[in-house]
């Protein structure tokens, strides 16, 4: 029997490409790029990312990327000041619509 989070986790893999799922860890690791961000380009929500983040990683790792963007400001943009505008990194100019740069 699969737990609710292992279906969540098959839906969200079968839906997406390996390299998009390589930018959705690049981009939740990014400090300036919101959950709202990932959501509008990939449709996944803020407990989904946690639930990819949480089995593409180490458990090491993904304790201390949770131990890093818990609170921060830059990543959630409800919280984020309102003069700030950008939320993608300068590697990510390249990506428009879903798709990746070539790089």
């Amino acid at each position: 029997m699969h737990t609710a989070q292992s279906l969540v986790l098959m839906e969200i893999q079968k839906n997406l490409t390996p390299e998009e799922l390589d930018r959705i860890i690049e981009m939740a690791w990014e400090d300036r790029t919101t959950f709202d961000a990932i959501t509008a380009q990939f449709g996944l929500s803020e407990k989904k990312i946690i639930t990819l983040m949480r089995r593409e990683m180490k458990e090491s790792s993904f304790k201390m990327w949770r131990k890093r963007v818990q609170g921060r400001i830059t990543k959630h943009k409800a919280k984020a000041p309102k003069d700030l505008d950008r939320f993608k990194s300068k590697m990510q100019k390249g990506i428009s619509l879903n798709k990746i740069s070539k790089r």
